[in-house]
């Protein structure tokens, strides 16, 4: 290059002409030749044969059974359409897939273009060919590209297709496309109408992929769901069915609940609701005065467990989503934001479509005119007016669902506008400094551990102080009981900054002790503890402290309560004695009933008052509160139903007006307003 682009400022220099009357070779000659003759025309369904991952997605066993769902597509359309009310499906030996439906039939009548060929021959010898490009036929289809039964014939080893129309069977048979002959008349078939298509997937196309039981049964149950006007018979071959398998040889398919069926079969019995199963269906919105469609959905919303989000479009999955999943996210935020403001929550402002998706598991199934998809394979719907449509049809019809069940509603909004809270905690957290993942943990200088290792097993304790600390450390099982003493009044995380809760070294080594994380760093599976456990004293002051460590954890750490595992110790107020007898009694009603009841009339009893766990003997700290053959916990939880009030209280009781929750504690300190358990 430097002596064509010298450096120096000269011209370039140019190679000197060669003095030839030769004229130059053409182009190709040689080597390989470019010109018309290497210019191929594919016909027919030649072309899905050399690529069929262009029409089916590839060749390997998700591609075969795309083609079993083709043609099943085709009869769901003429059961969607009103035409047929049945269809069979039978898997038999050798790879043999029969589908048939009592629908109107595929027309056996000479194609108007093509008056040599019948319809039906057009129908499954060429692409883009059939009668779903216009709504003459069919309202809404699923199979609108016009290649499904093409492609299906062009990669089936063997393809036999028998037509009834008015009282007479036509038959037709082809091998890789290619009729074997014409369309010939079979007879008469009085109580027969509809189309049934028998093939095999070619082993040069699929190798030797083959029709796998289990998924064709999901694919008829989920098409049964999708509508609930037809009966899917499934039938297959008990041979094929593998050991362990739980797929039924015979079954009848008809679910008329719809969607609804559907999501509560896939849920089971207990799922953690947080409210029933939102479902329905509705006509879209009309456009100029005109059907557009109609919608059918099914949602549930789960306090724990996996999200997750299922749509169809005229009976075709749509596993990547599309606009239809986009109008219904858009529904359910304006709704819940809505709800929020007409009760007054200022912080449903700040809810985004994750927050209630995230505690959403929904299926959604649209109907509508020519739908646009993503490739032909279909897998997200793209067509731009589903979003509205959607939208304008769930929204109305949300807002009536959250009106007309109030106390579920607000627990709803409770629920989500906490995960909006956490996601907000998260994304301000990632601007803090993380600590080196590498680094060795570090456990807070004022815990005692335990020794055994199974978190399952083990149990830390809470208290007040050093003092009590050190009471409890006396009174402890040093194998399965770990010790933490607090230093007073915690901090009140209901009313500070994040920034204050970060810097507050009590709450950091409380968090550093759990091992678990909070925020985005939270993980349930690295709590080093089975239960942890409030203990303080038996007085008001002990149920302040009790209370400002149960704010943290409802607010910073909610997963603990929603597991199981935030306890409040019970230790008694007075210790009664009689002569050789002793018993606790936990306040002052519990003294006088026990001392009436429990001990001999008319002689002395000795009562102690406990100032605090600081003061008590460790022996009846143990016998009382920590051993678990003796002693009662309460666990600490929070039901779903309760949310919104639950959020109210803590935020009423615990923001900047202390004098409430002075006067709340002083009048329920005693009480046991939540779950007994006997540990």
């Amino acid at each position: 290059m430097s002596d064509l682009f010298p450096t120096d400022g000269a011209s370039p220099k140019q190679p000197a002409p060669k003095e030839t009357s030769e004229v130059p070779a053409a182009a190709g000659e040689g080597g390989n030749a470019y010109d018309a003759s290497a210019i191929e025309v594919l016909e027919g369904l030649e072309p899905v044969r050399r690529r069929p991952g262009m029409y089916i997605g590839g060749t390997d066993e998700a591609a075969l059974h795309h083609l079993a769902a083709e043609i099943l597509d085709n009869s769901m359309d003429e059961a969607v359409a009103g035409h047929a009310s049945t269809i069979d499906v039978t898997l038999d030996r050798d790879n043999w897939l029969t589908i048939r439906d009592n629908g109107r039939g595929i027309p056996v009548d000479p194609h108007p273009r093509f008056p040599d060929r019948s319809a039906l021959e057009v129908i499954l010898t060429t692409l883009h060919a059939g009668g779903k490009f216009s709504d003459k036929s069919y309202a809404t289809s699923g199979g609108l590209h016009g290649v499904g039964s093409s492609v299906v014939n062009a990669l089936t080893s063997s393809f036999e297709v028998e037509v009834a129309r008015e009282r007479t069977l036509w038959r037709q048979v082809y091998a890789r496309g290619i009729p074997l002959g014409p369309v010939e008349k079979v007879g008469a078939a009085p109580n027969r109408r509809g189309t049934q298509i028998r093939f095999r997937p070619d082993p040069e196309i699929f190798g030797t992929h083959a029709f796998q039981p289990a998924r064709l049964y999901r694919l008829c149950r989920s098409k049964a769901f999708l509508f609930r006007g037809v009966t899917i018979r499934w039938i297959c071959d008990p041979s094929l069915i593998r050991s362990g398998d739980q797929t039924p040889a015979e079954a009848i398919l008809h679910f008329p609940g719809g969607l609804a069926d559907s999501l509560s079969d896939e849920l089971g019995a207990h799922a953690p609701l947080l409210a029933p199963i939102w479902a329905g269906d509705a006509d879209l919105p009309e456009v100029n005065g005109k059907p557009t469609g109609r919608v059918e959905w099914a949602i549930a919303f789960l306090e724990s467990g996996n999200s997750g989000f299922v749509s169809f479009c005229n009976t075709i999955p749509t596993p990547q989503g599309g606009t239809h999943e986009a109008g219904c996210r858009a529904a359910l935020l304006k709704g819940m934001r809505a709800w929020g403001e007409q009760r007054s929550n200022k912080r449903a402002s700040i809810i985004t479509a994750e927050d209630i998706l995230g505690a959403v598991v929904a299926q959604l199934s649209l109907f509508i005119r020519d739908p646009q998809f993503q490739g032909q394979t279909k897998e997200k719907l793209t067509s731009s007016e589903a979003a509205k449509l959607v939208e304008t049809a769930l929204r109305d019809r949300f807002d009536h669902w959250l009106s007309a069940n109030p106390a579920q509603a607000d627990s709803l909004l409770a629920f989500v506008v906490e995960r909006a809270e956490d996601r907000v905690r998260r994304r301000e957290q990632k601007d803090t400094p993380r600590k080196s993942a590498t680094r060795r943990l570090r456990l807070p200088g004022k815990l005692t551990d335990c020794t055994r290792e199974k978190a399952e097993e083990t149990e830390i304790f809470l208290v007040e102080g050093d003092s009590a600390g050190g009471s409890a450390k006396q009174a402890r099982n040093r194998e399965t009981q770990a010790v933490l003493p607090l230093r007073g009044k915690i901090l009140n995380v209901a009313s500070a900054s994040a920034e204050k809760l970060r810097a507050n070294q009590e709450l950091r080594d409380l968090v550093e002790a759990l091992g678990c994380g909070i925020g985005d760093r939270f993980d349930h599976s690295k709590l080093r503890y089975g239960r942890v456990i409030i203990m303080t004293d038996a007085d008001v002051d002990g149920a302040h402290i009790a209370s400002l460590l149960m704010t943290f954890f409802f607010r910073e750490l909610p997963e603990l309560i929603r597991g199981g595992n935030l306890y409040l110790a019970q230790p008694p107020l007075y210790r009664l004695t009689q002569g050789a007898r002793t018993i606790y009694a936990m306040d002052d009603a519990d003294r006088e009933r026990k001392i009436r009841t429990q001990f001999k009339a008319n002689a002395k009893v000795e009562v102690s008052r406990f100032k605090g766990l600081g003061e008590m003997p460790p022996k009846d700290l143990k016998e009382t509160t920590m051993d678990p053959s003796r002693r009662t916990l309460l666990r600490v939880i929070a039901r779903p139903e309760d949310r919104m009030e639950t959020r109210e209280r803590v935020e009423s009781l615990m923001g900047r007006k202390p004098e409430l929750r002075y006067a709340f504690i002083q009048e329920h300190a005693q009480s046991q307003s939540v779950e007994l358990l006997d540990i």
